[in-house]
């Protein structure tokens, strides 16, 4: 199975940045070449394009390896067939072929094509012209690797990684997101595990009030000025930054979460999609902060890290699982944290109750409340730091290390119903 690592290709010499954005720039130019080609096939009502015509209208004529150009079209014509089938699947969508003209686009080299020399690795860029060699020391399974623009270039390397041959165990658990508490876990066996995403809830809320404050001073300058260019930049570095820690600290929460579900010996995970929460219209505060909510990386990052397990993972709605009683079915609205029914005085933390009703919509089992879980924090938020600039990161090693530096748990147990109020929103000490 593979996984991808990101390095960050900071402080780069003038000279490889401007032939890194000449490599993106002919990349974009082979895309647009197969647009051209799909879109006169479909307006002359002839055949399209397959992989050899492709191969054979694009050889030769862009300064590229040929194996990179060869990859740009079998990404078009992937994009092309994924778009033919949701024409097919959900005509409601109103989906288009490509058509849109591109400046830049992602250049890739095939494992056969990177050279490793220490800790440099070299790209070749096609016959007669000279290969990129970046600092960047690849690791020994290394596959493909892609030259990719994320406010600054950052090269996304394929790595092979190896998989659990057979599943943890039998047991059934469910994963209930939110915004608050990243995710919410519990098993047919009543134990249960709380991720919370208060962290990352911080970092972008410190995200916002830095851009807020560079756009304030940046509106007094005239556009495209030497002080407005310079603030640019500094938004830049900040969003970069932050996005960094972020994705630090989601792959350390989903990590979490996957290491209880095999120490629990789970072998079916679901996952709740809630994207109908966020087409609610609650105000501005509250739709700021479910358009900053990102679960769709949530359920990825979930998805990608179970199969590593080998645990099935899959996911669908979970429409009123969060308002009604495990305990008599009663439904009404939750308030706060804590979820107490109105007609039978059942209480218990509301996330946990939206994750026990799952199993019983994904499963038809009834699952008893667990009397206990563990509450964790995915890291402990530092202050930016030097260490924030590293050139060089691997995001996947950055969740396997920290999460193992970091093993604070508390167990919070009520005799009733697992869960204390008064204990649930105090931070955990480190």
């Amino acid at each position: 199975m593979d996984t991808v690592k990101i390095y960050q290709l900071n402080h780069l010499p003038e000279k490889n940045y401007h032939r890194l954005r000449s490599a993106q720039q002919e990349a974009a130019l082979v895309w647009n070449a197969c647009v051209d080609l799909h879109q006169k096939a479909r307006m002359q009502h002839t055949t399209w394009p397959g992989r050899d015509a492709l191969q054979k209208a694009t050889k030769g004529r862009f300064a590229l390896q040929s194996q990179s150009v060869q990859m740009v079209t079998h990404a078009f014509l992937a994009n092309v067939e994924t778009t033919r089938q949701l024409r097919q699947s959900h005509p409601e969508m109103r989906m288009r072929y490509p058509h849109k003209e591109k400046r830049f686009y992602p250049v890739s080299w095939p494992a056969q094509a990177v050279s490793k020399e220490g800790k440099r690795v070299v790209l070749p860029m096609g016959r007669g012209r000279d290969s990129l060699v970046l600092p960047v020391e690849l690791p020994e399974q290394s596959r493909s690797v892609t030259l990719v623009w994320n406010n600054g270039y950052e090269l996304h390397v394929s790595v092979e990684v190896p998989q659990a041959e057979e599943a943890p165990g039998k047991v059934h658990a469910t994963v209930d997101l939110g915004e608050i508490h990243l995710a919410s876990v519990t098993t047919n066996t009543s134990k249960a595990i709380i991720v919370t995403g208060r962290g990352i809830r911080s970092l972008k809320r410190q995200r916002t009030k830095a851009l807020r404050s560079i756009a304030k001073k940046q509106a007094r300058c005239r556009k495209h000025s030497r002080r407005w260019k310079k603030l640019q930049r500094a938004k830049g570095k900040q969003s970069r930054r932050a996005e960094r820690r972020i994705r630090d600290q989601r792959h350390q929460a989903t990590r979490q979460v996957i290491d209880f579900c095999v120490k629990q010996h789970v072998g079916t995970l679901f996952i709740g999609n809630p994207h109908g929460v966020r087409n609610k219209n609650n105000g501005r505060h509250h739709n700021q902060r479910m358009s900053l909510w990102e679960y769709g990386r949530d359920i990825d990052y979930l998805t990608h890290k179970a199969e590593q397990a080998h645990i099935e993972c899959f996911t669908g709605s979970e429409r009123g699982t969060s308002s009604q009683c495990p305990r008599c079915g009663h439904k009404h609205k939750p308030k706060k944290r804590q979820w107490t029914c109105k007609a039978c005085g059942f209480s218990g933390h509301r996330d946990l109750v939206g994750s026990i009703n799952m199993h019983t919509i994904t499963f038809g089992e009834q699952v008893n409340f667990p009397r206990s879980f563990t509450y964790l924090r995915p890291a402990k938020s530092r202050k930016s730091s030097s260490r924030a600039d590293m050139p060089l990161v691997s995001h996947e090693t950055c969740c396997l290390s920290q999460s193992a530096l970091h093993p604070h748990v508390a167990d919070v147990v009520s005799s009733e119903t697992g869960y204390r109020s008064d204990d649930a929103e105090k931070p955990v000490s480190l």
